[in-house]
């Protein structure tokens, strides 16, 4: 009897057994063929080779050639559609040539003080912004009534215009490609570059000193424009810093492309900015289903390793603040003053304008 029962168990538990080994799930054989190019702590020198390789190997990526020779040979052929003084600064609607085929608009802000030449910033909405977004309403008169999501914004363009610096800003939530043979993550981050371009012709901006800043969307591609575009000196991306695999879920696909993750994650691409000043938003108030803080620190502790191969561990910061999507105010204006107006924080001059 003893017999039988020990057959009985060995045969039910070899039974079980095949039964867990058949509904396991079979291994994805592609996953060790993801990340290729992430980024391991190496001396100095291999670091920025790495930067180097990654830069090149992501704009063949996005089929985008960024030669300064190939944007040179396209003519801004700017053409003015309003213009409205604010007082502290002057505000213009402009349109620019893209490219050869396609033209943009664009949002320019000047201020009128007379130190000039002054740092400049890319502000940058996220999916269902336009370029109006990241301004208070009254910097935009005659638009009509403004979306409610534009609050996430802050206002921080016009905080921007109204501290001195020049700013600039253009549409990239679209969904549609407007070129054949273009990638949709390459005409956003084309048409940003060409908004740097473009900042670089205005006499009044010190081009040693651009930065960039975006929320959601606009965050990513601030990581993208500081990633990719050495000119810009300080970046701020709000609301994204998390992982590959968490943004295949509940997320817009728009940020996908072929190949991409095949050689990197967005920690990678983050790291493309060190060591350049880098200041990364997360709110506590994120569910976890989207821009989650435990997320956001795992994937900053990968950036904060190429920051300290070069040298400047101090240029990386994750700012946590207390709400949720949305801009941290006075964390963008300190950093940018730290970073870009030659340490005018230490003044205090931005209290009573970010308290919005």
């Amino acid at each position: 009897m003893v017999n039988h029962r020990r057959i009985i168990m060995v045969t039910v538990f070899a039974f079980l057994s095949n039964s867990v080994l058949l509904s396991a799930p079979k291994q994805d054989h592609t996953i060790a063929r993801q990340r290729s190019m992430r980024y391991t702590s190496r001396p100095k020198a291999d670091t920025k080779a790495w930067q180097e390789d990654v830069r090149a190997k992501l704009y063949q990526l996005l089929k985008m050639d960024n030669s300064p020779q190939g944007r040179s040979s396209i003519p801004f052929s700017a053409k003015e559609i309003s213009r409205a003084d604010r007082g502290i600064y002057n505000i213009m609607e402009v349109e620019i040539n893209s490219t050869s085929s396609r033209r943009i608009r664009v949002v320019v802000t000047i201020p009128n003080s007379k130190d000039k030449p002054v740092p400049a910033v890319v502000c940058i909405g996220g999916h269902g912004s336009n370029l109006y977004s990241p301004y208070d309403p009254k910097t935009i008169a005659g638009q009509g009534p403004r979306k409610t999501s534009d609050s996430i914004y802050k206002g921080f363009g016009t905080v921007l215009a109204e501290t001195g610096y020049v700013t600039i800003s253009t549409t990239v939530s679209q969904h549609k490609v407007y070129e054949k043979g273009r990638l949709l993550m390459a005409e956003r981050l084309w048409d940003l570059i060409r908004c740097v371009d473009y900042l670089q012709s205005i006499p009044e901006v010190d081009d040693r000193r651009i930065g960039c800043a975006g929320l959601s969307l606009g965050g990513e591609m601030a990581m993208w424009l500081g990633a990719m575009d050495e000119r810009i000196a300080a970046t701020v991306s709000a609301g994204f810093l998390t992982t590959m695999d968490h943004m295949e879920q509940n997320h817009c696909m728009c940020w996908k492309f072929e190949g991409l993750r095949e050689q990197v994650d967005f920690a990678d691409i983050y790291s493309l900015i060190a060591p350049r000043p880098l200041q990364c938003q997360n709110g506590m108030l994120e569910p976890a289903s989207q821009f989650y803080v435990p997320l956001a620190r795992r994937a900053m502790e990968e950036v904060r390793v190429t920051y300290k191969d070069l040298d400047r561990p101090e240029n990386v910061v994750l700012d946590v603040h207390e709400g949720g999507h949305v801009i941290d105010l006075p964390g963008l204006i300190y950093f940018f003053d730290k970073h870009l107006y030659e340490n005018r924080w230490k003044q205090k001059i931005y209290d009573k304008r970010t308290k919005r």
